[in-house]
């Protein structure tokens, strides 16, 4: 099984990181590939930075993590990026895997609006990555529910910081850290 955790990553930071372990761990995937869209649909016209910065980060806060690994589907065509093609597009790609659409509870909540949701459903199980002191009730068409420790980082956040000039050292890996700067991202960004 392999595990999609697909996003805006704007930018990646160390809760997307624990999430993805804890899915790998626990669902004994073979693999979890990050998914970044090229545009969300929720958040057309709102990214801090294209999507070509927002991969790269992705590659450097995974380099060399067994398990993890970049998938750049989204990337090869024009947003917005709705999963139901994803899916099908690699359903035709590797007709032989099997995939675990891996989600927050936010996200899982937002179901009923995606595009083709029964497909969705049908072409992937769903994951949902469990909050403490949350019952799930609201994804009940959730396979499984993983366990995350509750690591209080939103990408938001770490765009604010930036802004305003704060480290942003220990949110993100240190490689993510150093491509924010060296490419002045999210310098400009009120999100």
């Amino acid at each position: 099984m392999v595990g999609l955790f697909g996003g805006s990553f704007d930018p990646i930071h160390h809760g997307h990181l624990i999430a993805a372990r804890s899915a790998l761990e626990q669902l004994g995937l073979s693999e979890v590939r990050f998914v970044p869209a090229q545009e969300q649909p929720f958040k057309v016209g709102t990214h801090g930075a294209a999507a070509q910065h927002r991969a790269r980060m992705v590659e450097l806060a995974i380099e060399g993590e067994p398990g993890f690994r970049i998938e750049r589907i989204e990337l090869e065509r024009p947003g917005p990026s709705y999963t139901v093609d994803t899916l099908r597009a690699l359903q035709a790609r590797e007709p032989k895997a099997e995939w675990v659409l891996l989600l927050g509870e936010d996200a899982a909540a937002d179901l009923p609006k995606w595009r083709s949701v029964d497909d969705v459903l049908s072409l992937a199980r769903l994951a949902v990555f469990a909050r403490p002191g949350r019952t799930g009730e609201s994804t009940p068409s959730a396979w499984r529910r993983i366990q995350v420790p509750l690591v209080e980082i939103s990408a938001t956040d770490v765009r604010h910081r930036v802004r305003n000039g704060h480290s942003i050292r220990y949110w993100v890996p240190d490689a993510v850290a150093a491509y924010v700067a060296a490419e002045g991202l999210y310098q400009d960004d009120g999100r």
